[in-house]
């Protein structure tokens, strides 16, 4: 499972220091205790993260990263939402690597590196999962999961034709239950996920961000890598998407991202309806279209994602940021939906979603003409 002898060299730490050890970065992981299971914890990248910590950073042993009985489902943590995320961290050894069809915004899903983040997004779906509680978890047996992806992409073969995710390339989501972005504060695992598809020519990276990380300019991806930058408007952002990188700043990095070899989409996500959601679509397509380059206009493609809620992040949100629910819990317009993972999720009403995302795609082709629209739901 492990392949420990085929664990890529350290990498040299860039002379000028990385942005992981800046003031920025701290403010986001400020990482005080670990809870690891042992043979993640005595791994090669078990042992390379925990270096980067603080040197008085508590760690407690636990047999399963998916069952800490102090972190998951103790509705005590709600008042330490925040907290847990900035100063916990999850070390895990991932036991089943699987790769799922997707077919949206990926053809497949790859075995994350990872689960959990250290940014707060009040409609994040990742929490659900294990309870009031959610701070990042990395997987430490990175070559695991990288040799099975070779694997999987050498079965594929070329991809026989087009469709909406890549004309191309298989296209192989690799941070579906977390910011990859974010791990590279504590963590090479993205690092080396991008360096492994750079020698798959049928197939590229791809993972959506709210978080601006400069080292990742650094990673050469040499166009395998798709970085999707999630955006929204200001507006909604400072009130949903709690740590992130603002808005403004996430645009204003695509410029430089494209320089840097990545192939640089947009999540329009989520879309989130409220009075004057269409006037602020409509600033916020505005601003892309005046302060991106051509040479990023002229490869950017955009998902529209519109708004999934579920009724236990409902109660969660209420102890800790009930102003969000304001937007986020809209009865009115509704309605209960099993989603393809099988969980019951609130989603738009049917009528009420498929009205918006035609009002969305006119703002797009009036306000952002070049955006083509790769997939909506």
């Amino acid at each position: 499972m492990f392949g420990w002898q085929d664990l890529a060299p350290e990498r040299p730490e860039p002379a000028h220091g990385s942005f992981r050890d800046s003031p920025q970065a701290r403010r986001m992981l400020d990482v005080r205790e670990v809870y690891a299971e042992p043979a993640a914890l005595a791994s090669p990248r078990g042992q390379q993260i925990m270096g980067r910590l603080r040197p008085d950073v508590t760690v407690i042993e636990v047999a399963s990263h998916w069952r800490i009985p102090a972190l998951h489902g103790n509705d005590g943590n709600i008042d330490r939402w925040v907290r847990i995320k900035t100063e916990t961290l999850v070390l895990g050894v991932k036991s089943k690597l699987t790769t799922r069809v997707n077919g949206r915004s990926a053809d497949w899903i790859a075995p994350g590196p990872s689960n959990g983040c250290a940014m707060s997004c009040a409609y994040c779906y990742v929490p659900r999962r294990k309870g009031f509680a959610n701070p990042i978890t990395l997987f430490t047996n990175i070559e695991a999961i990288v040799a099975h992806v070779r694997r999987h992409v050498r079965a594929q073969g070329p991809k026989p034709e087009p469709n909406q995710c890549d004309p191309a390339a298989w296209v192989y989501d690799i941070g579906e239950n977390g910011d990859c972005s974010v791990d590279a504060l504590v963590s090479d695992n993205t690092a080396d996920l991008i360096a492994a598809f750079r020698t798959m020519p049928t197939a590229k990276a791809s993972f959506a961000t709210k978080f601006v990380n400069p080292d990742l300019l650094a990673l050469d991806p040499q166009g395998r890598t798709r970085i999707r930058f999630s955006v929204m408007p200001p507006d909604d952002a400072r009130l949903l998407d709690i740590r992130t990188t603002p808005v403004p700043e996430r645009v204003a990095a695509a410029p430089d991202f494209l320089d840097a070899g990545y192939e640089v989409h947009f999540n329009l996500s989520p879309v989130v309806l409220r009075p004057g959601w269409q006037q602020a679509w409509a600033e916020l397509l505005t601003h892309l279209d005046d302060v991106l380059p051509a040479r990023v206009k002229d490869q950017a493609a955009a998902e529209i994602i519109m708004l999934t809620h579920n009724e236990p992040l409902h109660d969660a949100n209420l102890g800790w940021h009930p102003r969000a629910e304001d937007l986020l819990w809209q009865p009115d317009i509704q309605e209960t939906k099993r989603s393809q993972n099988n969980a019951l999720n609130v989603r738009y009403a049917l009528d009420v979603k498929r009205q918006a995302l035609a009002q969305l795609r006119e703002l797009v082709t009036a306000r952002a003409p070049w955006l083509r629209i790769r997939y909506a739901f």
